[in-house]
């Protein structure tokens, strides 16, 4: 049987407040000591990446933040302005892709933010190597971190970094209970075990660690491959942009500052697609308001390049979710009239 038939995950309580220099490990069992609990081996500990870092000193100043989320990122995914500054998702240094780079402002000390480590397996590892040292037993170590889910509402908790635990359970090309092969089915162990850990640890009630008992059979002498084999590379991620910021590349228009989440008037989101539209593109796209509304008039030098401009703007509208209609307004220039996509 592949899958564990019972679990304990308990919550390690009274870790207090972890500063810069703690031994992480050595808080962690003293915490279970005092809880009269003990780690053996095959056992495995799932630790806020939150600690981790605050132990680590990875903090910077509120103020600080954008250009701090920018030196955490590697590749922007999707980006938007809100009221207070740049809000953003993209492939972190530490790994994944998340919001913000995974930089954080809760359970902090005011007027700082905390930094995700730069190589989770590697703290995993080290703190796997300490916990074997205090008490002579081989654990697992996943070093956990919260995000959201592409299609779903909510976050979970999902492994940051991993330490002698299976990562992945790899179904493929075995039998399915029917005797089917199966092609796709690889259970993201490590995920799994952070989000269940995460249901004893909470957000809120200062529980950053947890014990899980039960996955023995899931953890090694050595530490494993750790998180980052879990990551998809961006050659075989089909959503590697979003659906916006995929528009605007194709339109040769990935410079153009992004869009705000509140989209704003019809004559503030033409403007945007004028610009996204005449980016690297020919002839020239301007917004007016002729009496019934403000409109796109367009112009270019020849009827060629007059219909791409025309074909940009009308990719450039869906970017802000809108369509339009063209209609010829001369021999070189044209108007485009949008309404809203229907919902």
């Amino acid at each position: 049987m592949r899958s564990a038939t019972s679990l304990q995950v308990v919550g390690i309580t009274g870790v207090g407040e972890v500063v810069a220099g703690d031994d992480l490990a050595r808080v962690l069992v003293d915490a279970l000591h005092a809880q009269r609990a003990s780690v053996v081996g095959g056992d495995v500990l799932a630790v806020s990446s939150k600690v981790v870092s605050k132990a680590r000193g990875l903090t910077a100043p509120l103020a600080q933040r954008e250009a701090v989320v920018a030196a955490q990122s590697v590749r922007t995914v999707a980006a938007r302005r809100t009221p207070t500054g740049l809000a953003s998702v993209v492939q972190s240094a530490a790994g994944p892709v998340m919001a913000a780079a995974g930089v954080d402002a809760s359970n902090v000390a005011d007027g700082t933010v905390l930094l995700l480590p730069a190589d989770a397996d590697a703290e995993a590892r080290a703190l796997r190597a300490a916990l074997r040292e205090l008490t002579g037993a081989d654990v697992g170590v996943v070093v956990t971190d919260t995000a959201g889910r592409a299609w779903r509402e909510g976050q979970t908790d999902f492994a940051l970094g991993v330490a002698g635990l299976d990562v992945l359970d790899d179904l493929r090309g075995e039998l399915d209970a029917s005797g089917r092969p199966m092609s796709v089915t690889a259970r993201a162990i490590a995920d799994e075990v952070a989000a269940a850990a995460d249901l004893v640890k909470g957000k809120t009630d200062g529980v950053p660690a947890a014990l899980i008992r039960g996955l023995s059979g899931r953890v090694g002498s050595d530490d494993g491959p750790g998180a980052r084999s879990l990551l998809r590379p961006a050659a075989s991620d089909w959503f590697r942009l979003g659906h916006v910021e995929a528009v605007r590349a194709a339109l040769g228009a990935a410079a153009v500052d992004a869009p705000p989440v509140a989209p704003g008037t019809l004559a503030q989101r033409l403007d945007r697609v004028a610009e996204v539209a005449t980016a690297g593109g020919p002839g020239r796209c301007l917004v007016k308001d002729d009496g019934a509304g403000p409109v796109l008039r367009l112009s270019a030098e020849d009827a060629f390049d007059l219909g791409a401009l025309a074909q940009r703007v009308l990719a450039a509208l869906w970017t802000e979710d809108l369509r339009g209609a063209v209609e010829r307004d001369g021999e070189h220039e044209a108007l485009v009239r949008a309404v809203p996509l229907p919902s």
